[in-house]
Order: C-alpha cells, then sequence, then structure tokens
C-alpha cells in the first residue's frame, strides 16, 4: 500500500493515459500493528506538517464504565475477539473494535490506536 493516487484503469476496462505522476499526497504508509507490550510509540509527520502518534505497544487501557460513569486505567490481558480480522485475535493486535480482555472485565476499543497513540474502551454490560 505505497501509493493510493486513482487507478490506471477506466470502469469500462479501459486505460486512462495519466498527464501527471504520483504526488507525494498521494502516498500511503504500512500499517502500526498495535501489540500489548512495554509501551512504545511514534510520531509521524504527515500531510500539511501535522503529527500522527502511532502506538506500536500498549501495556494498558483507558477503560470506561457507561454503568457508573467512571474512568480507570486498567492492564490489558489479551484480545478476546476482532471482527476485522479473526487473524489479529491469534496476533493480540489492537485496533478499533477490537474486544479485550482487562482487570476491570470485557471491553471494546473506540479508539484507533494506530492514529491516535492510546487505546480507550468501553466496558461491556
Amino acid at each position: 500500500m505505497q501509493w493510493q493516487g486513482r487507478s490506471v484503469r477506466k470502469p469500462s476496462g479501459g486505460r486512462y493515459h495519466t498527464s501527471q505522476g504520483k504526488k507525494r499526497s498521494e502516498i500511503g504508509r504500512a500499517p502500526a500493528e498495535t501489540h500489548i507490550g512495554e509501551e512504545r510509540r511514534k510520531v509521524v509527520r504527515t500531510y500539511g506538517g501535522n503529527q500522527k502518534v502511532r502506538a506500536l505497544r500498549v501495556e494498558y487501557a483507558t477503560v470506561a464504565n457507561p454503568a457508573t460513569g467512571e474512568t480507570r486505567k486498567a492492564k490489558i490481558e489479551t484480545v478476546e475477539a476482532n471482527s476485522a480480522n479473526p487473524n489479529y485475535v491469534r496476533r493480540n493486535l489492537l485496533t478499533r473494535g477490537a474486544i479485550i480482555k482487562t482487570e476491570m472485565g470485557r471491553a471494546r476499543i473506540v479508539s484507533r490506536p494506530s492514529q491516535d497513540g492510546v487505546v480507550n474502551a468501553v466496558l461491556l454490560a
């Protein structure tokens, strides 16, 4: 997933003849693939000089309890389910929507660890 420009093919199957080359703004990056482990982050410069924080390894999650309204820091034990890709469960990869087992109980990740650099989760009832 290096370049994400327009396709070379038309909907009919014919070719577009390019009038321009690849643009720096069309570049893509490899996924961060956030694991469970000792804290490790990486700052990446993005379009317009902005920054994203990639979480490469995370040990704790900020878990919110909707019933009581309290939020606590909890240690992540393992990944239990991930609808994005079943292989992510086996590899213990943290993505948005993954269900993790914490010391507070089962929780769903609501943040994007590879984009935000943090893991926020909501306790499941």
